[in-house]
């Protein structure tokens, strides 16, 4: 077995039980990684310098072939009505085959960690079989100093062979697609599947199940700080604008996608972002744009004009979920260490495409819990197959694909944090106006930063504030800057009577997805829920 690189000499992949490979590069640097994926037709160069790389049938996760091994450590802890369960007998198979199948292939190895406290972050090997991806996984996850690596041993390995083929009588999965999770073992599987985004959120996953045990609270948001040390996260689903308002000129960005709470503190899971790139603009995202035209930037699924290879990232010929993914130093404004102080604010964000929630609210602990918990957006027509209009998406603790543990656990971690560092707590809506999606507009962005400015800058909370009839939350009756029918939605809607109906629609919505929680909540949180009776009374 040939091998190249820096690594740790007494840890090489034979550890790990893999032999019979061809050849192993350890840490290769984003230079010899593009090399190799050209080299081997695994990608193309973008004008300006980004790799570009095309996924095939999954443009996204596959949350139905994820599955977690179902032991003596996982029996009572996980939460299995939220995942799939593998026995331990076919986890095993599976690992045999695995290492059966990287016999006489050329793999590429990063060693990386997971989390930005050293006290806490995971230290990973990922063992790729493209070269793409082991560029892919270095620009997400944290890269140590070139000198640790001598001596670098993973706690945690991820094998990620995108040309295996599972098969669900021999393996316990579901198709030829499988994401195989061993928590004791701390053993992650991904075949079938080119869609790098499989190996950040196993690391992800891994923390959430890792860090409550310890009382840290592992979350699916992005975070900014001010030169105050004003920490801000933000809590939303993927097209809410968790990336795009976290990267503000005038705050420093701590990360984009996975963090966790400690004593300490807020701190980040990842060392890159990964950014949707559907309709990016210069104009409106300059500092995501710019990520575009720089060596080492991956993207996935972006269209290329076949003579002049300028990205078109209004193309949805290949997927709405079109991805970029970049180190976070791309990011002029970013921290240099992923770590800051507790939060001063915490915004939970949703795109209502019913245009009915108003565009921001203050949330008391309770209601915080609620809407937490109900992890509520829409989705539009045409976001995925088979959508002709609006459709409510309730994830709870925004990221239920990634959830080992009950959400009550989350919340109730979330809950103590808040109330412990005297958290302000908001939603702010970046979803539609004058009507749902198809008949009102998205609302203004510059309406969306104004009310985030108005609220991290605390000069919201000496607003009067309104009750909302159908949802129970505080909101502004005026903000500087900001028209005042803006913040009422039922003065944007041309017919009164469609808003009241859409509402109550949206209301009961909202209740039925929380029938899975009441029992796991108190009083105070039962009565944070929208009801229909508050606009009748």
């Amino acid at each position: 077995m040939k091998q190249s690189g820096t690594f740790n000499a007494s840890f090489g992949i034979d550890a790990f039980g893999l032999e019979g490979v061809r050849s192993v590069a350890y840490n290769l640097e984003a230079p010899m990684l593009y090399e190799e994926s050209l080299r081997r037709d695994e990608a193309v160069i973008a004008a300006g310098g980004a790799i570009v790389a095309e996924t095939g049938v999954h443009t996204g996760r596959s949350p139905k072939d994820k599955f977690t091994v179902r032991d003596a450590t996982t029996e009572t802890a996980v939460w299995w009505g939220n995942n799939n369960a593998m026995s331990p007998a076919h986890f095993e198979t599976l690992l045999a085959d695995f290492r059966e199948a990287c016999k006489g292939k050329d793999l590429f190895v990063q060693d990386l960690f997971g989390g930005a406290d050293p006290a806490l972050r995971v230290r990973t090997r990922v063992i790729c079989e493209f070269a793409w991806h082991s560029l892919f996984i270095r620009n997400l996850l944290i890269r140590p100093a070139r000198e640790e690596l001598a001596s670098f041993m993973a706690d945690m390995t991820i094998i990620d062979l995108p040309t295996f083929r599972a098969d669900p009588a021999r393996h316990g999965c579901k198709s030829e697609t499988v994401i195989a999770m061993d928590l004791t073992r701390k053993i992650v599987l991904i075949g079938g599947t080119s869609y790098a985004g499989e190996m950040k959120k196993s690391v992800f996953t891994y923390l959430n199940w890792t860090l409550p045990a310890v009382g840290v609270m592992p979350m699916h948001c992005s975070a900014n700080v001010n030169d105050d040390g004003e920490v801000a996260i933000f809590f939303g689903l993927s097209g809410t604008g968790k990336t795009t308002l976290s990267q503000d000129p005038d705050r420093i960005l701590i990360g984009d996608d996975e963090h966790g709470w400690s004593r300490e503190g807020v701190f980040n899971f990842e060392g890159g972002c990964y950014a949707k790139a559907i309709r990016l603009s210069r104009e409106a995202e300059p500092e995501i744009y710019a990520t575009t035209e720089r060596f080492g930037t991956v993207m996935e699924n972006v269209v290329l004009d076949p003579i002049t290879r300028v990205p078109d990232f209004d193309s949805e010929e290949k997927t709405e979920n079109t991805r970029i993914a970049y180190p976070i130093s791309f990011i002029s404004n970013s921290s240099d260490t992923g770590r800051s102080g507790h939060p001063k604010n915490v915004v939970m964000l949703t795109c209502d495409a019913f245009g009915v929630l108003p565009p921001i609210s203050k949330l008391d602990p309770a209601q915080a819990m609620y809407h937490f918990l109900s992890g509520y957006t829409a989705k539009v027509a045409g976001t995925e197959k088979g959508v002709t209009g609006p459709e409510a998406t309730f994830s709870t603790c925004f990221g239920h694909p990634f959830l080992p543990r009950h959400a009550s656990e989350y919340g109730d971690l979330l809950r103590e944090l808040i109330a412990k560092h005297h958290v302000d707590c908001w939603l702010l809506n970046t979803g539609w106006t004058g009507g749902k999606e198809g008949v009102g507009r998205r609302m203004p962005i510059r309406v969306t930063r104004r009310l985030l400015s108005a609220a991290l800058d605390g000069s919201l909370n000496k607003a009067t504030f309104r009750t909302d009839p159908y949802f129970g939350l505080a909101v502004p009756t005026s903000v500087p800057g900001v028209e005042p029918h803006i913040l009422n939605p039922v003065k944007t809607w041309a017919s009164k009577s469609e808003f009241a109906a859409t509402a109550k629609h949206l209301v009961e919505m909202f209740a039925k997805n929380f029938v899975q929680f009441e029992k796991h909540v108190d009083k105070a949180v039962l009565e944070a829920a929208p009801s229909s009776q508050l606009a009748a009374e």
